[in-house]
């Protein structure tokens, strides 16, 4: 492990704090764009709608960020694949911005927009595993979530809201320069300069893939470890699904909906984040898993709940607000904990792993939702959801156990403890 690494160890804490918020709102930014703002302008040109649901293709580079994980590890610095990635996501975002929205090549564009997207949050994964102790793990993860969720709601509802005084053409050039600023600090800042870890021992093209895979499955206990990733937030992700279908349903306005689940909501899930990450250095990561994945998971009978049919708007409400705060407690513990489960000398490679399996457990199971919703009534299938939480809770006191050793075991062995 190079000097540099050891110093970046030492580095203040509000050094690396303020890169996580930078790095995380980089990645939060073209998700937004893609998924919230991009379909708006599409439609608002006339586009029809079957090339705006291909947009949804583009989004398949987020899910095989494994594929070329293993390159970002063993090639470089971080620091130079983010600011490649940052790059090629400027330049693809000023080509939209000049560019009618028909056509073949804007769809192109978009699709090479998340590809460098995808490989920047890659390089900012794995260099936020590598430069943090493990005392700021949580903190981190707390801060990280909530920068993400704010670049949403920048590069989603506030620009498509911008698009409207100003035109689409100027809301995307902003964008980009919001991208450029940023590049410019990733560039310019010397903590994005850390060496990355050796990765001594690994030989041969196959072998980067292979490596980070075996040492997740070789570990003590590791066949809990799918089962618990793919569970911890499969509860949440059903209801989520269908928390926006129960709102209409129940008769409530748009301006209520968007105030009060959507954009108090967002405030107090990020609110949450940043009491989870702050409560899973206080409590330690296991202890932290079980009480906040409680808390996650309590809050879905709060919606089962308010759905029965003799409650009104201020149970709604109150459901709303509780499932906003504990998500982002639930989502705290649980990045925490996948971070913590990455060796520092694969880190891209196996966050990357982690969070595709994270991701397609959390796909899944929003598509089933619908059948359970639509068969039992939004009340018992929100009861329900509260049920699904609960299998990963058995798995915990052998997930724990499967943490890697390292310089900051201490950790490891306080969680392994609880």
């Amino acid at each position: 492990m190079s000097k540099e690494y050891h110093d970046s160890q030492r580095g203040p804490s509000l050094e690396r704090l303020s890169l996580v918020a930078l790095l995380y709102f980089a990645e939060g930014l073209p998700f937004g764009f893609v998924y919230v703002a991009l379909p708006v302008f599409f439609r608002a040109q006339g586009v029809d709608l079957v090339k705006i649901g291909l947009l949804s293709l583009a989004g398949l580079c987020w899910t095989a960020k494994p594929l070329w994980a293993p390159l970002i590890d063993a090639f470089g610095r971080k620091c130079h694949w983010m600011i490649l990635a940052l790059a090629g996501s400027l330049v693809s975002l000023i080509f939209l911005a000049f560019l009618p929205l028909l056509g073949l090549l804007p769809l192109l564009l978009v699709f090479l927009l998340c590809f460098f997207s995808a490989t920047f949050d890659i390089a900012a994964d794995g260099y936020t595993i590598e430069i943090l102790p493990a005392k700021e793990v949580g903190p981190a993860n707390g801060v990280r979530v909530a920068a993400y969720r704010v670049a949403l709601i920048v590069s989603g509802g506030a620009l498509v809201a911008l698009s409207g005084v100003v035109g689409s053409f100027l809301a995307i050039l902003g964008l980009a320069l919001l991208l450029g600023l940023i590049l410019i600090c990733v560039w310019f800042w010397s903590a994005t300069r850390y060496s990355s870890p050796s990765r001594a021992g690994s030989s041969g093209f196959f072998e980067l893939y292979k490596k980070p895979l075996l040492d997740l499955i070789q570990r003590p206990y590791s066949w809990a470890l799918v089962p618990f990733v793919l569970l911890f937030k499969v509860g949440d992700a059903m209801m989520g699904a269908m928390i926006y279908p129960f709102w209409v349903d129940r008769g409530f306005s748009r301006a209520e909906i968007g105030l009060i689940s959507g954009t108090l909501g967002t405030i107090l899930s990020i609110l949450g984040s940043l009491a989870g990450g702050w409560l899973v250095k206080i409590l330690g990561l296991g202890r932290a898993l079980w009480t906040l994945g409680a808390a996650q998971a309590l809050s879905n009978l709060g919606y089962a709940y308010a759905a029965l049919p003799s409650k009104g708007r201020v149970e709604v409400y109150l459901a709303s607000a509780i499932e906003s705060f504990t998500g982002g407690l639930g989502t705290a513990a649980f990045l925490a904990f996948l971070m913590r489960l990455c060796r520092r000398q694969m880190s891209a490679s196996q966050y990357a792993l982690l969070a595709t399996l994270f991701s397609f457990s959390r796909a899944i199971s929003g598509a089933l939702s619908g059948f359970g919703a639509s068969s039992w009534g939004y009340a018992t299938f929100f009861f329900y959801t509260f049920w699904a939480s609960l299998p990963a809770f058995f798995l915990l006191p052998w997930v724990l156990k499967s943490l890697p050793e390292s310089s900051d075991s201490h950790l490891a062995t306080k969680a392994h403890s609880r």
